[in-house]
């Protein structure tokens, strides 16, 4: 009697057990579907993924078009663009860069133009826009350079090389150019010196009928923020020189001259000019 129960007892606790492990190996077995699919959803998502080829990608990088060489280049910004219209980039060619020297501490130069980093986009133009300026007559409020001739500043050479700028007095000054005939203006381009990095002072520039600058005088461009130039409170941004030039967007205006004034630069109180470029079209 008491081996019937010895032997009774195992093979009840194995009838308990055995249960227990064959729910536990279903559930080691079993794979986990996603919580927001049915199991012919992930299916049909994994086949999908299979067929779908992947771009290489480097850790950490997230994959753009960029990454793909044969992919066309997207604009990444508006003003990269071509405008609508019957336009064309103006023909715009820029000097070596020439800088010398590691940039000073701008002191006292507020509201001054963050570098854009890369280089300015094209400009646009309606077809057969040219620099007007080319070898036009220039009159200053110099009339005795301490370096140079007025007449450099718009003979197309724009290097930074000794011999190729001009130098005016002190404090305010200014440089006229004739157009020899009212064009409509889009765009003017000012190199001042771009051998060092410097910013220049009481930048404004205007166009007007009369050389004497009484007839339909019209700002451009004017960075004097604090009216020490007496040509009106400016908002435009303070500038880095650089071999781009500040280039101007004139919007088409009509006129026969231009003058740009400037009022010393952070490195002395001396106004230089390299070159001048007008683009535009005779006025009609």
């Amino acid at each position: 009697m008491l081996l019937k129960k010895f032997y009774v007892a195992p093979v009840v606790a194995g009838m308990v057990l055995l249960p227990l492990v064959l729910v536990i190996s279903s559930c080691k077995k079993s794979p986990q579907s996603k919580p927001s699919e049915s199991p012919q959803q992930a299916a049909q998502s994994d086949a999908n993924a299979a067929a779908e080829p992947q771009p290489a990608v480097r850790p950490g990088v997230e994959s753009t078009v960029e990454q793909n060489p044969a992919a066309e280049p997207v604009a990444s910004a508006a003003a990269e663009e071509k405008p609508a219209g019957d336009l064309e980039p103006i023909p715009l060619v820029l000097p070596k860069p020439m800088f010398v020297g590691t940039p000073q501490n701008f002191r006292g130069i507020t509201n001054l133009e963050k570098p854009l980093g890369k280089p300015r986009p094209p400009f646009y133009a309606p077809k057969g826009t040219t620099n007007v300026a080319l070898d036009k007559p220039v009159t200053s409020s110099d009339e005795q350079p301490i370096i140079g001739e007025i007449k450099m500043i718009t003979d197309g050479d724009k290097a930074a090389a000794d011999g190729s700028y001009v130098e005016l007095g002190p404090f305010k000054q200014y440089i006229t150019i004739d157009l020899g005939a009212p064009y409509n203006i889009y765009a003017i381009v000012i190199w001042h010196y771009h051998k060092q990095a410097r910013v220049y002072k009481d930048v404004v520039v205007q166009v007007a009928d009369d050389p004497d600058f009484i007839t339909n005088v019209r700002t451009l461009f004017n960075n004097d923020d604090d009216n020490s130039s007496g040509l009106g409170v400016g908002t435009d941004m303070n500038y880095v020189e650089t071999a781009e030039g500040k280039l101007i967007d004139a919007k088409g205006v009509v006129a026969r001259y231009v003058r740009c004034y400037s009022n010393g630069n952070t490195s002395n109180d001396l106004n230089n000019y390299i070159e001048v470029e007008v683009y535009g079209l005779p006025a009609k």
